[in-house]
């Protein structure tokens, strides 16, 4: 049985944009010349994934989702166009992998009778300390 997640990962790389531009740092002369840098846009309604896993992709997405629902990577970091290439779609691909992972469900804390008490008692004297501030009445 595939895993959806590979799958998820083929339809990006199928559905993906690549634009290059021209890219700021480590190149010397060659950076006003040639475009390295990698634009990646892909649509992630394009991706066809189930409703929990698609609302984890927009929120690990966050700030790289555009209002039009594409996920926007930029890579320069590399000085060749074929590495940036690649970065941006192995950014992507973890992105995707990392929306599949089901979150681990937290475990409710146990609370034994003695600590319950003291927990109790601590409020009690918060509240008679906060219930101490305010208006002064003079009588």
């Amino acid at each position: 049985m595939p895993d959806p997640a590979d799958e998820a990962i083929a339809r990006a790389q199928a559905h993906a944009q690549e634009s290059f531009i021209t890219s700021a740092g480590p190149g010397g002369q060659n950076v006003n010349k040639v475009a390295t840098a990698v634009q990646l846009r892909v649509n992630i309604y394009a991706l066809r994934l189930s409703p929990p896993v698609f609302a984890r992709l927009k929120e690990i997405a966050g700030s790289k989702l555009s209002n039009a629902g594409e996920i926007v990577l930029t890579a320069r970091s590399y000085r060749t166009q074929e590495a940036n290439r690649t970065d941006a779609r192995n950014r992507l691909a973890e992105m995707i992998r990392k929306a599949h992972d089901l979150p681990e469900k937290r475990a409710k804390s146990r609370l034994n009778r003695v600590g319950k008490t003291a927990r109790l008692a601590g409020k009690k004297i918060r509240g008679s300390v906060k219930a101490g501030r305010g208006k002064v009445v003079l009588d």
